[in-house]
């Protein structure tokens, strides 16, 4: 038997989007395969007995109380039974070191919601499908190389979080030197906690970015304002451990892209800066049920929650795919 975990879970609503009362929503918990305890909201129909169902994370650094939550509250709506989940280290959901990272351990997060959904008596297993967010998103088309469950996946505004840690944003930094004075950094890094007992955290987003360039300034609307913020997303306070990128360093995503035989959806903002992510991602597909979908005058945090105008994420389209290739 595997080591019971205690999750302090927050019983009151405390997301950044508003309660739908047109559907139910309970917390829910489940083990991945290194034994670290998840923590989730689950979001079903009011009306109905089985569901199809859906797994949802991101953005990276963000937790389910953000985007993912509301992803899976507005697909509950249409019909799914949906849960949005805590990465491991992250959030409500348990593992130490707190605020790391792997792709491994990433994909396995996703792979364990799967485990959890396929076992719920109101589920039809044959129909599951996951939604990854941000870097999340390449997760998720990556967790769809290997997992055959999966009937559907639909990655929104995504990154690939091993090519920017690799070769920076905009490739800018693809070359042996640069990767090598980050390996220098990060390692130096390592040493330096070990000696502290404590990781450093860095990353989050900046709390003035008046200087900063322009997708930063969007993160800053989204993760530092009203409008997103929360207590424990990565995103909104001090980031992750300084050293949690090495995994990320060391990896490529998507080796076995070309040959995912489930449905893939890659859903971008036509004025994100990310949008050379899903492009090329997108490239790396094969078959006649692979989908690209640029909307028009959207950015990268415009799919986060809908943008300004909340009218940005194409809900009816992600709904239409998914129902069907399931």
């Amino acid at each position: 038997m595997l080591k019971e975990e205690k999750l302090n879970l927050v019983k009151e609503w405390d997301k950044v989007f508003p309660k739908n009362e047109k559907t139910n929503h309970k917390k829910v918990t489940f083990k991945n395969h290194f034994g670290i305890e998840l923590a989730a909201d689950m979001y079903w129909p009011k009306d109905g007995n089985i569901f199809p169902a859906i797994a949802i994370s991101g953005p990276f650094g963000a937790v389910k109380e953000q985007s993912s939550g509301l992803y899976a509250q507005e697909m509950a709506s249409y019909g799914f039974l949906t849960i949005a989940f805590d990465p491991s280290f992250t959030g409500e959901s348990g593992g130490e070191a707190r605020y790391m990272n792997s792709p491994d351990i990433n994909v396995e997060d996703f792979q364990a919601a799967v485990d959890f959904l396929s076992n719920l008596d109101c589920v039809d297993n044959e129909k599951i499908s996951i939604i990854g967010i941000c870097g999340w998103g390449g997760m998720a088309i990556q967790t769809a190389c290997i997992d055959t469950r999966i009937k559907a996946t639909v990655a929104i505004t995504m990154y690939d979080m091993t090519r920017v840690a690799g070769n920076g944003y905009f490739d800018e930094s693809d070359n042996e030197e640069a990767r090598y004075q980050a390996r220098v950094a990060i390692n130096n890094q390592r040493t330096i906690d070990f000696k502290n007992n404590n990781y450093k955290l860095a990353g989050g987003v900046v709390d003035d970015p008046t200087d900063a360039p322009w997708f930063v300034k969007q993160y800053y609307d989204y993760y530092k304002t009203n409008r997103g913020y929360h207590k424990r997303s990565l995103n909104s306070n001090d980031g992750w451990c300084v050293t949690a990128s090495s995994s990320l360093l060391n990896t490529r995503l998507f080796t076995y892209a070309s040959e995912i035989r489930s449905a893939v959806m890659i859903v971008h903002g036509e004025k994100a800066h990310s949008l050379y992510f899903g492009q090329d991602a997108f490239k790396l597909l094969k078959g006649d049920n692979k989908e690209l979908l640029i909307v028009p005058n959207a950015t990268h945090t415009d799919l986060y929650d809908g943008g300004e105008n909340h009218d940005k994420v194409p809900f009816d389209k992600i709904e239409e795919f998914i129902k069907k290739n399931i």
